[in-house]
């Protein structure tokens, strides 16, 4: 067995002669003091230069409580605390992270063109909640035909229940969900299986509840820049960077995780360079990345192409992959017709921009969008192979920023849905799967948290208000039904039912896309390395068809009819088939996909 610790240069730290180190960087403090509390004691802390101060504790022990008291007042918890079993407003525990045998020694990763990623969130993928309990789904994930799964947030939030985005702590997965070693287990249970572990990072703002570091950090932030959610983080200061650089570097190294997934990089106000993101991408390829695969997956609005610029040798410079949002918008539009709110911006050509997509990469490569005011959007994506895209019909954001939660399978027209999933599963970018949707789950995903009072009230109001401009919520009594994100009920509603996959209605959607991702890893998957940026042409109302080269003569065709009336016949792509969803039409059917493949040359 192998034991693994990231060492920090703050939070605490078991030392090999049963002491501790405790350090924590407060610059706007005069005092701090370290409050342990079995048996209860105020040991004052050791100012240093630059704001740091620390204090060594002589037979520490693991499972110890501890806090920091700041100027005789306040106590708060670590901000790089492993773990806080009382939640994100109680104290801190001392954990040994090398008690924890890991029984992976052996594994290496997976390159990233064999990724077929899994979102869930660990809170309702099973009627428990838990690291522990998702263990047992691991076998359903690699039957299936998935290959990586990605968990939304698990730092400490507060409350019991939360998506993850309202993180505090960002060093302590929340006890909520398990232990810290539970959720090694559940990574080393994954990498035995062959599963690539991806966790999800928020490095753009803290939660509304629990953040402390605003008493005793002031420059942690930088009050003259704003962000959705308040005051800007200064990444100009250099313990700023270190504590997210020794973030992902934390989890990537003491927690055995393949990779990351950056939220909203776009709201990160950076002006330095290399900026917070290349540096973090720069800090794990010179660590973890090289040991072993490791990936950098970007949620970007911006559809800044060089983020996940390729160098001569085609490997990423600074991230693997991004969200591509764009192919989700678009192909939303064609299965549903929805048009409200950012959907504008595909709706006058949807066809076109599910064609883009899938070929290019982003719709949006520095065109005005309208949404956005007119303002031009995106960088040229041409140069970039299909890989660094990540392509999807449902994630947590596009289910669960809907007012009630609805999945791509509760509004859009089967058949439809049926084609477009074809489209995602079999071209050449990574797809992903959001949890439930291989078997049309009928649990809605809603927006759920865990706040109190005035903030709790403050958060149903304002999640009722944001549909208010929506012309299906201009009535007052439908905006009314929207479910208060605090109520127990909205959060228990939206777990998945995993009983349903044997039953009418969702049996089938399963036995669908295990065959096309069964058709991806043998058919598609032996030549995705060489896969190139591809050709579309469309025909209105709906002929689409794509052509991505494979390198020595080899291509990838796909031909669909993504319209509910049939279209003129049309040659049948060259090469050999991989999948025909109407094999004996001559024509093309309404929502008819096939897909073939010429070989390269060996």
């Amino acid at each position: 067995m192998v034991a693994r610790c990231h060492d920090m240069p703050f939070g605490a730290a078991l030392r090999a002669d049963g002491s501790a180190r405790f350090r924590l960087w407060a610059p706007s403090a005069r005092r701090v003091d370290l409050a342990l509390l079995d048996p209860p004691a105020q040991l004052p802390m050791q100012p240093l230069a630059d704001g740091w101060f620390e204090r060594e504790v002589a037979g520490a022990r693991a499972g110890l409580r501890y806090a920091y008291r700041i100027d005789g007042a306040l106590q708060v918890p670590d901000p790089a605390s492993r773990f806080n079993p009382d939640d994100a407003h109680g104290p801190s525990m001392l954990v040994d992270p090398r008690a924890y045998g890991w029984r992976d020694a052996d594994w290496r990763g997976r390159p990233w063109v064999e990724a077929v990623v899994y979102e869930l969130h660990v809170g309702t993928f099973t009627p428990e909640g838990t690291f522990a309990a998702a263990i047992e789904r691991l076998d359903d994930l690699a039957r299936l035909g998935i290959t990586a799964i990605e968990l939304m947030p698990v730092a400490d939030f507060p409350g019991a229940r939360n998506w993850g985005y309202d993180g505090v702590l960002l060093f302590a997965p929340d006890s909520a969900y398990g232990t810290p070693d539970e959720l090694k287990a559940l990574v080393d249970a994954a990498h035995a299986r062959g599963l690539t572990v991806l966790l999800d990072v928020v490095y753009n703002h803290f939660g509304p509840d629990g953040n402390y570091l605003h008493a005793y950090a002031q420059p942690f932030f930088d009050e003259r820049r704003r962000t959705p959610w308040g005051a800007a983080i200064d990444f100009s200061r250099r313990a700023v960077r270190d504590f997210y650089i020794h973030n992902a570097l934390y989890w990537l190294t003491e927690f055995h995780f393949d990779g990351l997934r950056l939220d909203a990089v776009h709201a990160i106000a950076d002006s330095a360079r290399p900026d917070i993101v290349e540096e973090i991408a720069y800090a794990v390829r010179a660590g973890p990345g090289c040991e072993r695969h490791v990936h950098l997956v970007l949620e970007n609005d911006r559809n800044q192409a060089r983020y996940i610029a390729r160098d001569a040798a085609g490997a990423p410079m600074i991230a693997t992959a991004q969200w591509n949002d764009d192919a989700h918008h678009a192909a939303h539009v064609l299965a549903t017709a929805e048009r409200d709110g950012y959907y504008a911006d595909y709706a006058g050509r949807p066809l076109w921009c599910v064609g883009r997509a899938l070929a290019e990469g982003f719709v949006y490569q520095g065109e005005a969008s309208a949404y956005r005011d007119g303002a031009p959007r995106g960088e040229p994506s041409t140069h970039l192979p299909p890989v660094a895209f990540v392509d999807f019909l449902q994630t947590h954001d596009q289910v669960g920023n809907r007012a009630f939660g609805e999945r791509s399978a509760h509004i859009a027209d089967p058949a439809a849905l049926r084609a477009l999933v074809a489209c995602v599963l079999l071209a050449p970018a990574v797809p992903l799967l959001f949890m439930g949707e291989e078997f049309a789950a009928s649990a809605p995903f809603l927006y759920f948290c865990d706040h109190r009072g005035e903030l709790a009230r403050a958060v149903a109001e304002g999640r009722r208000a944001e549909f208010a401009r929506f012309e299906r919520f201009g009535d007052p009594q439908l905006r009314a039904r929207i479910p208060d994100p605090n109520d127990r009920r909205t959060f228990a509603r939206s777990k998945l039912d995993w009983s349903e996959r044997g039953r009418a209605g969702h049996a089938d959607w399963l036995d669908f896309y295990r065959t096309l991702l069964r058709l991806r890893r043998e058919r598609v998957l032996p030549h995705l390395a060489r896969a190139m940026r591809g050709e579309f042409v469309v025909a209105p109302p709906g002929r689409l068809t794509v052509r991505w080269p494979l390198g020595a003569r080899g291509a990838l065709h796909l031909l669909a009819n993504l319209a509910r009336e049939p279209a003129p016949h049309a040659p049948l792509p060259p090469g050999d088939g991989v999948y025909d969803s109407h094999p004996a039409a001559d024509a093309l059917p309404p929502w008819s996909v096939r897909v073939s493949l010429e070989a390269p040359d060996a």
